[in-house]
């Protein structure tokens, strides 16, 4: 179960790199990097879904 929620923060930190690697290309180009906003977004959505997820696995226990 430790696996489980290990993976649960990494697509936390997965969600913060894809926002930077958006911010950055921003700056530098001046284009929005829109893959990355939707990766980061799905990212930061599976987190909160596998976090919601989990807790309600741990409650049937």
């Amino acid at each position: 179960m430790k696996l489980f929620k290990f993976f649960q923060y990494a697509y936390l930190i997965f969600g913060v790199v894809f926002i930077y690697d958006a911010v950055s290309k921003y700056m530098q180009t001046e284009t929005i990097a829109y893959t990355s906003i939707l990766l980061a977004a799905t990212a930061i959505f599976m987190f909160f879904f596998r976090r919601k997820f989990n807790k309600r696995f741990d409650n049937k226990d």
